[in-house]
């Protein structure tokens, strides 16, 4: 797959927060242009208001659906009503409206194969809420919308750290109820599915965190580790997949242990987002596993504080576009490579020591 032709599909996130911002600041460098072709799904006089608000002249490309984008320009879909009033750093049902109606014209445009990956902006989660959209999150949403079935996994990126959470955006106190064998084992097959296709890892080590502190302290602070986590993960080890745990998290943070491991499943969202935003805030990358829609977003929110005033930092973005592309391609050349299989001639009985069934293949032939 070339590059090239690689159609990102933008959506435009709250427009009272840092969207348009850290879109123009992306692509105000042309060099981007030469890896895909953008497609923002939004409002072209959002993005003329925030484009004249921090003083840029990043130009775009308005078109009415994506079969005109245009290589080499900054095309833009016009999802919204060109009333839409533009309130900076406040959080108004209107601009949730308008980011959810974008957010559905870009998954409709996957869904028919007009876009490749798509690259969500920061919405505001409470000002998107209404009878469309009852959800936690974009991770929720693109599960129900377009996981066929499939289960989401979240994963934070940033450089060869990947953190993925088993419970994402969950209230504290639901959590240890939560924590099952039959959860883990879902989100460490998960995990495990992903850093051999999306990431190119061959036999991908994971580290597993425990629920609470000092790992339970055999039992004196919780039996979560010794009844749940523990037995999970040896029982996924037998099953083919190498992780290991479960660590306190303070300790395995904190001591660097985290760079001897592909991967870490938190057991909620805090536990390991929090440490990597702190080493990796500006340039960390929301990844949503586990779905046929490649989707990633930058690792920060809507930033209400600093919308419009042109302070925020693109990198982020910047690096959420690049890991979309690459986890289409590493996709691509994962299934490639497996599309027509060799026909299994040995028996998968342990107590036959894969003797070659010659006769099963002779009545095949």
């Amino acid at each position: 797959m070339n590059d090239k032709n690689i159609r990102v599909g933008i959506t435009q996130g709250d427009i009272n927060g840092v969207g348009y911002e850290i879109i123009f600041k992306t692509f105000d460098n042309h060099e981007m242009f030469d890896i895909c072709t953008p497609i923002i799904y939004g409002s072209p006089k959002a993005a003329a208001y925030h484009r004249k608000a921090i003083e840029m002249e990043t130009p775009y490309n308005a078109i009415a659906n994506a079969n005109e984008a245009q290589a080499g320009k900054l095309n833009i879909i016009n999802c919204n009503s060109d009333e839409l009033h533009i309130e900076l750093g406040v959080a108004t049902g209107e601009a949730g409206m308008a980011a959810f109606q974008a957010l559905e014209r870009a998954i409709k445009d996957f869904q028919d194969g007009h876009i490749d990956v798509l690259v969500t902006s920061p919405i505001n989660k409470s000002a998107i809420q209404s009878k469309d959209f009852s959800f936690p999150g974009h991770t929720e949403y693109l599960q129900e919308r377009c996981g066929e079935g499939d289960k989401a996994l979240m994963i934070l990126c940033s450089g060869d750290m990947k953190v993925a959470v088993a419970t994402s955006h969950m209230a504290l106190r639901d959590i240890p109820d939560a924590i099952t064998p039959e959860l883990l084992e879902e989100k460490l097959t998960l995990l495990n599915d992903s850093l051999k296709r999306d990431f190119n890892i061959d036999a991908p080590k994971i580290a597993v965190l425990s629920l609470n502190p000092h790992a339970g302290d055999n039992g004196l602070l919780g039996t979560e580790e010794q009844e749940v986590i523990a037995p999970t993960v040896r029982k996924m080890n037998d099953n083919g997949i190498f992780c290991y745990g479960p660590f306190a998290a303070d300790g395995f943070m904190g001591s660097g242990k985290y760079a001897s491991f592909d991967a870490i499943l938190a057991m909620y969202h805090d536990q390991g987002l929090a440490p990597l935003k702190a080493l990796a805030m500006n340039d960390g990358v929301n990844f949503t596993a586990g779905l046929p829609i490649v989707r990633t977003s930058p690792a920060h929110g809507t930033a209400f504080d600093i919308a419009g005033k042109g302070l925020a930092d693109e990198n982020s973005f910047r690096q959420a576009i690049y890991t979309a592309i690459d986890i289409q391609r590493n996709r691509n050349m994962y299934d490639y490579a497996r599309r027509n299989p060799l026909r299994k001639m040995y028996f998968e009985k342990r107590d036959d020591s894969n003797r070659l069934n010659l006769q099963q293949a002779d009545n095949e032939d």
